[in-house]
């Protein structure tokens, strides 16, 4: 794609509307918010009856909500790779989390980001908050970042390159940079994109919501003790169960415990710090809605609201994600745009992280390259009804130095061998199209998955290889080919 300078920005939008005798629109603000290991159903406004998230459904309720929004690679830096350049991992070459690596994964250069394009067509450009990528941020005015995984209280933040300590506790201090960068912009349009650390382990909510929840016992998922009867690849998992490998996070764990009680009291610990540190995002969220209406400038901002990933909050005995199942492919995506996008819609077509910066690109006026193999979530936002629309969603996952196979054959050698290390999920692909989902796993020999979602929404009976379910499997076999094919993942 050629490069559009502001001048050229400006030259093409005028002569398109002076040619039809309009006066060509104002361009939007973006306001891009990504939480960090966030679950889709840890938000009022999707369902959620434990606490109330009022900055989150005051979104919704002047936007979209979208019902099946997903990510495309459920790991932390690949996703936001991909928000930024509207590709999957093959394509921009962030496939995993690459701390400590040898070979450390960076964006391919030669692939446009849309903050670069955004800044170039004259708009005023910021990051603040959570950045997790090997790279400095590129195409921002400014730019304020945690460093790596940063932490909650008094962070170290990257300050257009000079690291600095901010006295504070994160998801506060985010904010007040956010506000900060916007008390700068003049009447230049922003982009802003305000990323938050929480609700990220290891917690340490902020003090002042460190007793929420101590007087409730959170439900337990259906699937707490899944036996993974149909999914032996699952079973091997180990390090995501609450009782293997997180009770270091809690020095104050009774001692002592049974294996059910140690599991439950984890449970309720972890899940209740998670939802504490989602609270105050949605706090400091209220603080920039607030600022924005104070400021008139609601009207004509857009507001994406969404997380790298989704999560595991119990469901399988599990936290964390990486896999494809529901909780961590899911993901929460809101958008918002009171000039022309549609208030109170729920929207079902699906939705990807791919479309992101296509779709900011598109309300800015810019010409989406074609390097970016996302769609514009435009007509979906506005309440029009495209064309067409993906009829399918793919997904995959890349991170492969040992797999879970091998771990399996060790212990039967050697019953006494340990698997434990970090979230060791094998490389697997697939494809969720209607009511099904099927699942590769690739790097694991002839392995697969197949799940009825709509009958069997928890995931816990692999219909692969049920004559039942062939003609399905064919079809689910043919698409993910065809997906393959598509995003040049061959």
């Amino acid at each position: 794609m050629s490069k559009i300078d502001r001048r050229g920005f400006l030259a093409v939008g005028g002569a398109a509307f002076a040619s039809c005798g309009k006066t060509a629109p104002k361009r939007p603000n973006v306001l891009f918010v990504m939480t960090d290991d966030q679950a889709a159903s840890q938000m009022s406004c999707y369902g959620n009856r434990l606490f109330s998230t009022p900055n989150m459904d005051r979104l919704a309720a002047g936007g979209t909500r979208f019902e099946n929004a997903f990510c495309t690679n459920s790991l932390c830096a690949p996703s936001r790779a991909t928000a930024l350049t509207g590709t999957y991992s093959h394509i921009n070459g962030v496939k995993g989390n690459s701390e400590g690596r040898d070979n450390i994964e960076k964006i391919d250069p030669k692939l446009p980001q849309y903050p670069q394009m955004l800044k170039q067509a004259g708009y005023r450009t910021g990051v603040v908050g959570k950045w997790h990528l090997q790279e400095e941020p590129k195409g921002f005015d400014y730019s304020c970042v945690l460093p790596g995984q940063g932490v909650y209280f008094d962070p170290d933040f990257i300050e257009n390159g000079q690291r600095k300590k901010i006295p504070g506790y994160a998801t506060d201090v985010t904010t007040d940079l956010a506000l900060r960068f916007l008390d700068t912009v003049g009447t230049d349009p922003f982009l802003l994109i305000y990323q938050h650390k929480a609700p990220h382990r290891p917690f340490t909510p902020a003090p002042r919501h460190a007793k929420m929840f101590d007087n409730v016992e959170f439900p337990y998922p259906e699937t707490f003790d899944d036996d993974f009867s149909t999914r032996p690849l699952a079973k091997e998992a180990a390090d995501m169960l609450f009782e293997q490998s997180i009770a270091s996070d809690y020095p104050d764990l009774p001692k002592n415990l049974k294996s059910a009680e140690k599991k439950k009291w984890l449970y309720q610990r972890f899940v209740k710090d998670h939802y504490r540190a989602v609270y105050g995002v949605d706090e400091n969220l209220g603080r920039v809605l607030d600022y924005l209406d104070k400021k008139n400038l609601s009207a004509d901002t857009l507001i994406l609201y969404t997380s790298d990933n989704g999560y595991f909050l119990g469901e399988h005995g599990w936290y964390d994600k990486r896999f494809m199942y529901e909780p961590s492919f899911r993901v929460p995506l809101l958008a918002r745009y009171p000039r022309a996008g549609k208030a109170g819609h729920v929207e079902a077509r699906y939705a990807a992280n791919i479309d992101y910066a296509p779709t900011i690109l598109d309300f800015a006026g810019i010409e989406v390259p074609k390097a970016m193999q996302g769609r514009s979530l435009r007509p979906l936002i506005e309440g029009r009804e495209p064309t067409e629309w993906r009829r399918s969603v793919y997904y995959t996952y890349h991170e492969d130095s040992w797999t879970l196979r091998d771990a399996a054959k060790e212990r039967m050698t050697d019953p006494s061998f340990q698997y434990f290390t970090p979230h060791r999920v094998g490389p697997h692909r697939g494809v969720r199209m209607g009511d099904h989902k099927l699942i590769e796993y690739y790097g694991e020999g002839d392995v697969w998955e197949l799940f009825d979602v709509k009958n069997d929404s928890h995931e816990t009976r692999n219909r692969y290889g049920d004559p039942a379910y062939a003609a399905i499997e064919a079809d689910l076999k043919r698409e993910l080919q065809r997906l393959r094919r598509e995003y040049s993942d061959v």
